[in-house]
């Protein structure tokens, strides 16, 4: 975690529970336009989405916590390619809500994962 995030963010890590670590990967690699490289640690497997500086998080082989449809909503940034990542989430995934806008905040678009968990694409403008 960077400093600015310990100094500045209140949201500094996730773990998003995944059946599928390897796929998952894959399907957060097409739609983020980031690389999600799959890691160990002693015996854990899991796979950090690239987050430079920014806020990060990590896919956890949980299969018993994936695929909710309630509660926590999370939020990626798609700023610049929206319509794209959810073309790209579409093609292993679900789109529940297509793009719109959110007033002053932007858009958003809600999909379900290749997991089956609900989660948020972010822009701030429709492109």
């Amino acid at each position: 975690m960077s400093d600015f995030n310990s100094e500045h963010n209140r949201l500094v890590w996730f773990d998003l529970p995944v059946a599928d670590v390897d796929r998952a990967a894959e399907f957060y690699a097409r739609v983020l336009g980031v690389s999600v490289p799959v890691e160990q640690y002693e015996e854990q497997r899991f796979a950090v989405i690239d987050h430079g500086p920014g806020n990060g998080g990590c896919l956890i082989p949980m299969p018993e916590q994936a695929g909710r449809d309630s509660g926590l909503l999370i939020y990626f940034n798609a700023e610049g390619r929206i319509r794209e990542a959810v073309a790209e989430a579409r093609k292993g995934g679900e789109v529940l809500s297509d793009v719109t806008g959110i007033g002053p905040h932007g858009f958003r678009a809600i999909i379900r994962d290749s997991e089956g968990n609900r989660v948020a694409l972010h822009a701030n403008t429709d492109a």
